[in-house]
């Protein structure tokens, strides 16, 4: 039989090994790297909010090497960001942090790009196979905007009535995620008299998402609400059924900011919609690529680091792309006309 002296010795031990898988790891600051904040393309609002997120940690980090915002346009985002990757890979960028809007066919550079020692963060919008990506950083867990979002038509339909959706891009692994959850959703008894009678694209460009959601109302006569899971094709459904009278006909809901939707939602076109903080979402972004391009993270799951003002965060399995990580922030709001104005100013 061991001692008590053993026992206790044994369980100590023990606890100190917990303590020490339990223990958040507290960035340092000051080391230099280079990173690169890669959006799905320039022009967009959330973008440039992720981005003063970023700038926000880099500044808090004293990281003394440079943070570049850069991005495609919107007509060659795909093409744009493949080469993007490739040439911060050969400039030698300590990380890049890439919303993704090229699906897998951006893969290969993300592989080279980690083979010439370049950390790869996805964040928004992962590589869908987790091919080239050490971690993705993910805003909400995509199954759970796939309920919110059929809550969303149920509520906005009195739980009957026909919705479409409006996309962003084809190749748009969030959006796709979102839009395959929200489908699973509405298998359930409680979506029975709720129709998903079409998904179309508004290539995320205001004037194509515009004439998309006047294209659905013409095809279906008894549409109820369009779906829009990107704050460019809301706003831009938003403004054609307020435009064209239709709101009290057709309404609108998805992923928007409170500042570009408020008029929408106080007159009623858009009765509510969900969003989470992009700001927040730059800065986890930045943080965590901090950690791995300067050493100080492994990026092995069950690891824990302290992000800032953001506080502790844990690797996981991403349970919607089994073999890939994640980090998952959350967690999002739904607006309507209480919360609405006071989230916009």
């Amino acid at each position: 039989m061991k001692s008590l002296k053993t026992l206790g010795l044994t369980a100590a031990l023990m606890m100190s090994a917990a303590g020490l898988a339990n223990a958040q790891t507290a960035l340092e600051g000051g080391e230099e790297v280079n990173m690169v904040l890669l959006p799905k393309f320039l022009g967009i609002l959330v973008f440039d909010q992720a981005n003063e997120g970023a700038q926000e940690a880099h500044a808090e980090l004293a990281n003394p090497g440079e943070l570049l915002f850069v991005g495609p346009t919107p007509e060659n985002s795909v093409a744009g960001q493949i080469e993007i990757m490739t040439t911060s890979a050969t400039q030698g960028q300590g990380a890049v942090m890439l919303s993704n809007n090229a699906g897998d066919q951006i893969a290969p550079a993300a592989v080279a790009a980690q083979e010439n020692g370049t950390r790869v963060v996805t964040w928004d919008s992962p590589i869908p196979s987790g091919e080239g990506e050490d971690i993705f950083v993910a805003q909400v867990d995509f199954g759970d905007m796939g309920v919110v979002m059929a809550d969303m038509a149920y509520s906005i339909l009195g739980g009957e009535g026909q919705m479409a959706v409006l996309s962003a891009t084809p190749d748009a692994a969030n959006q796709n995620a979102w839009i395959a959850s929200m489908q699973a959703a509405l298998e359930d008894d409680k979506y029975a008299n709720i129709e998903l009678v079409d998904i179309v694209y508004g290539d995320d460009q205001a004037e194509v998402s515009y004439n998309r959601a006047l294209s659905l109302v013409d095809q279906y006569p008894d549409l109820g609400v369009i779906m829009s899971p990107t704050t460019v094709g809301i706003q831009a459904a938003a403004k054609a059924m307020q435009d064209e009278g239709l709101c009290d006909q057709v309404k609108v809901s998805g992923l928007g900011l409170p500042s570009e939707m408020v008029s929408y939602t106080m007159n009623g076109c858009a009765p509510e919609f969900a969003l989470w903080d992009f700001r927040d979402l730059g800065y986890l972004t930045y943080f965590t690529s901090y950690g791995l391009a300067t050493g100080q993270l492994s990026g092995e799951i069950g690891e824990s680091f302290t992000a800032g003002r953001m506080g502790d965060f844990t690797i996981e399995e991403d349970p919607g792309r089994p073999g890939s990580k994640r980090i998952l922030m959350g967690p999002f709001t739904i607006y309507t006309s209480e919360n609405v104005e006071a989230a916009a100013g």
